[in-house]
């Protein structure tokens, strides 16, 4: 190859560079966020009523840790070493999570894979034949080297590359998801499970209590004081809240396996010690409802799927212009193998080549919609994802603010209950009111405390799920990722 042949080929090569190396060439859309109405305020950050006299097994609100920001480690809040210990083994040892980070390796390996074509590809393919002809028997040694490379002169490669990057961090969103997902689901069985606990404390006491009045009546018929259906109901109430007591610890049983498995460990090897609840929900910070952009992960994921198709419109677009590929061989070729790595018999080529996309039957166009209605598809799914975001703060702020008010009320209703009881007893020894009376003040009463009980495990909840709501901690700043405002490389 001379001179004059060469130039062509270097011009070609200087200008494909050129082009490639710049912005200008990259076909396709510049990724943007969407516009996004959203709320100065949350509709539901009405500051919740105190309860009046909190039950005395609560924390104290004086001793609630001041709160002016989420941490990743939000369960310390409610000041439970047993529930912080649980959160850290779910963090290392939870399967769900571990798949998630597999994810995340698997996503980073696929975008080096995407991440390769900006390099040239080099093999070596030595070779050996033997042929016979009428010329006789022939052995044909090659040694190439071969090269091989596509220009990204229209950006083909940096949106795929552009695509991928997004679909890495979207796995790594995901994590993030699951990583919540599962805290958040370890706290809210370990409340309930304490829960149980205060139930079947109080179905205890209760089964004590009307052990001894089924006691007391079978006396009192025996001497003639009561008839037998006082009996007959005494026994009931006991029976049927024995039962209750039954049903209790098999609800507890049954969160006790869940959260072992969400340990990683299977059942047998796991249990929690009966402690009955005794916490006061901590006060939650909500932020500004802009916050979520950047604190839920599942939004941020939903973002960078509208990314990678954004880049993908581009990967399609980019298919419409020529494709420029660069190839090369040099090595040794000889029919004699004892010389077959001589000087003189070197051999090279090398040369560009250029390919039209002159008629696929509309096969281009048909790529280039479906990359758009993808686009179109999530960015549908991205601002349903917004929405529901801030649906999830606003409800579980609502079930703040308004179980704070019922378990006031509930607290009442409990006082009330056990003046009742109080009263009937007093009523009934004086002749002045059945035994039914009693038994309906009993009754009462047991079910004020139980759902006292279930109140307190639900407004924990209801603050788990706040956290969990408002991205639980989580800050794409504060883990090392781009803002959610950050446009990828790329972009405008």
């Amino acid at each position: 190859m001379n001179k004059r042949s060469i130039r062509p080929v270097v011009w070609t090569l200087l200008g494909a560079a050129l082009c490639a190396a710049g912005t200008a060439c990259k076909v396709g859309p510049n990724y943007q966020r969407p516009p996004l109405a959203v709320p100065t305020t949350y509709k539901s950050a009405a500051t919740p009523a105190a309860p009046a006299t909190p039950p005395a097994a609560s924390q104290p609100a004086a001793t609630q840790p001041a709160v002016t920001h989420l941490a990743t480690n939000w369960w310390l809040l409610f000041g439970d070493p047993e529930l912080s210990a649980l959160e850290e083994t779910t963090i290392k040892e939870n399967q769900d999570i571990k798949a998630a980070m597999a994810r995340v390796d698997e996503a980073r390996a696929l975008a080096g894979l995407t991440k390769s074509q900006f390099y040239p590809q080099i093999t070596l393919n030595p070779s050996v034949q033997r042929s016979r002809s009428r010329g006789g028997t022939v052995t044909n040694t090659a040694v190439p080297l071969q090269l091989s490379y596509e220009v990204d002169i229209w950006g083909q490669v940096r949106r795929a590359y552009e695509a991928s990057k997004a679909q890495l961090q979207f796995s790594v969103d995901d994590f993030q998801v699951v990583l919540q997902a599962a805290q958040a689901e370890v706290a809210q069985d370990y409340f309930t499970i304490r829960s149980l606990d205060a139930q079947d404390a109080i179905l205890g006491r209760n089964v004590d209590t009307f052990r001894k009045q089924v006691a007391l009546t079978q006396t009192q018929f025996k001497t003639g004081l009561v008839s037998q259906l006082d009996v007959v109901q005494a026994q009931a109430q006991l029976n049927a809240t024995i039962s209750q007591e039954v049903d209790v610890r098999r609800q507890r049983a049954d969160l006790e396996h869940a959260v072992a498995i969400l340990l990683g460990r299977p059942p047998a090897e796991f249990a929690l010690p009966v402690k009955p609840l005794e916490l006061a929900p901590p006060v939650i910070p909500v932020g500004l409802p802009s916050d979520l952009l950047r604190q839920r992960p599942d939004v941020a994921q939903a973002e960078e799927n509208l990314i990678a198709a954004n880049a993908q419109i581009g990967v399609a677009t980019s298919q419409f212009y020529p494709a420029v590929h660069l190839t090369g061989a040099a090595g040794f070729e000889s029919i004699d193998l004892q010389h077959a790595l001589d000087w003189q018999n070197r051999m090279w080529s090398f040369g560009p080549s250029v390919s039209f996309p002159v008629f696929l039957g509309g096969q281009l166009e048909s790529n280039l919609a479906q990359a758009k209605a993808r686009y179109n598809e999530l960015l549908a799914n991205y601002r349903t994802a917004v929405l529901g975001a801030f649906r999830d703060v606003e409800d579980s702020l609502t079930d703040l603010h308004l179980r704070a008010d019922e378990a006031q009320a509930q607290e009442l209703a409990v006082q009330a209950s056990r003046d009742y009881v109080r009263l009937s007893q007093v009523q009934y020894q004086r002749g002045l009111v059945n035994y039914l009376t009693v038994i309906d003040a009993d009754r009462t009463l047991l079910a004020n405390e139980l759902s006292a009980a279930q109140i307190l495990n639900q407004r924990l909840n209801a603050t788990v799920l706040l956290i969990k709501a408002l991205g639980g901690g989580w800050d794409a700043r504060a883990a090392g990722a781009a803002p959610a405002t950050t446009a990828p490389a790329g972009s405008r």
